[in-house]
């Protein structure tokens, strides 16, 4: 029998790249925030009550990190509760979850990848949030996938990526931050990875790291999207310090992918052959 998912947030850039790779194996339902609020816990149960579903992945977030500093609650209602509350009807109805989280969940004081067993100390508002939301889902359920993912973009929404191309049309240099490493994803891989869960019928419940492979500071990011599409900009490599913003981030938020990839059987693409690939989309559209 084809399972029946129902994708939250899917107006966001991961909802929408799902939308993207969703090839008509499953049966499913988007709903975005006007579609369901999952902040009513009433309103919630009832849509479970009614949709009959097997899966939900939740890729539904408060996620402007830095406006969050100043916006706890909107923050918390989303990130925590809404999490809270699907947790709960996943368990009341017998649904499956796959949860996406973030790699702000560390304090990048770490040298090395982070495994998913390692200690969380997450260092904004919007981590924590973040954390207190696997918290929810792992206090509900048993059977549950915990995604934590970095530095998403995709051909949709307001991303790095996108800003990068907006912001060398009119000017003739740009500062980058060069003392924060992670890794960029492309959102239509780890779209892909998700309903790899499903598709697989994985058993393995836990948390899972997902970023695309190799390891870029925002200022390698920057140069490569300027590089592949031959952009002529003055770009600087400049500190946090230089930059500083409201909330603070990790300066290391590498993720290790031993899991997922052998829980999936498949290798990870390597972030700038997946950003080759996002660019070449703009492009074609």
């Amino acid at each position: 029998m084809t399972p029946r998912i129902l994708v939250t947030g899917s107006n966001g850039q991961l909802g929408t790249c799902i939308k993207d790779v969703d090839d008509n194996k499953f049966d499913i339902k988007y709903v975005s925030s006007s579609d369901l609020d999952i902040t009513n816990n009433k309103e919630v149960e009832s849509f479970f009550e009614q949709q009959k579903i097997d899966w939900c992945i939740n890729c539904a977030a408060y996620t402007a990190v830095d406006k969050a500093e100043s916006d706890y609650n909107s923050a918390f209602n989303v990130n925590v509760s809404g999490v809270k509350n699907l947790a709960e009807a996943c368990k009341a109805y017998n649904v499956k979850l796959i949860h996406v989280s973030t790699d702000f969940v560390f304090d990048g004081e770490q040298n090395k990848p982070y495994k998913e067993s390692d200690p969380t100390n997450p260092l904004s508002v919007y981590g924590d949030t973040k954390l207190k939301g696997e918290q929810e889902v792992s206090k509900a359920l048993k059977e549950y996938f915990i995604l934590r993912t970095s530095w998403l973009y995709s051909e949709h929404g307001a991303n790095f990526l996108k800003t990068m191309l907006r912001l060398s049309k009119d000017k003739t240099q740009l500062g980058v931050v060069g003392d924060q490493i992670g890794t960029p994803t492309y959102a239509k891989d780890l779209a892909k990875a998700i309903l790899l869960f499903i598709e697989k019928d994985i058993s393995n419940y836990g948390i899972y790291h997902y970023s695309n492979n190799g390891v870029a500071s925002w200022y390698d990011f920057a140069k490569a999207i300027f590089e592949i599409h031959k952009t002529n900009i003055q770009l600087n490599n400049i500190s946090t310090a230089q930059f500083p913003t409201p909330a603070k981030r990790p300066r290391f938020s590498v993720l290790d992918k031993t899991k997922i990839e052998t829980a999936l059987r498949q290798n990870v693409p390597y972030w700038r052959d997946s950003l080759i690939t996002a660019m070449q989309n703009i492009q074609n559209e």
